[in-house]
């Protein structure tokens, strides 16, 4: 996403003629949007795409089930457990 935000950033100072920006070559402003589809292409191929999402959505069950728990009247939170 940084690739992505650099990218828009380049263009809209090259659009709006600020340099050193206006004077660099088309190529050299479309870098960062390769870099972004190189990033995405090995993150979703590594895995790790798959992989932070599995975390996000652990985190997000443990949460609805701890909320669930004390709701019920269930166990005290984790943090009122500690000073057993």
């Amino acid at each position: 996403m940084y690739f992505v935000m650099l990218g828009l950033a380049l263009l809209l100072l090259r659009w709006l003629g600020m340099e050193p920006m206006a004077q660099w070559s088309a190529w050299s402003m479309f870098l960062p949007f390769i870099a972004a589809l190189v990033w995405w292409a090995w993150s979703d191929a590594s895995g790790r795409t798959r992989r932070l999402q599995e975390e996000r959505f652990e985190q997000r069950r443990r949460a609805r089930r701890q909320r669930a728990v004390a709701a019920m009247g269930g166990l005290p939170k984790a943090s009122a457990r500690k000073g057993r």
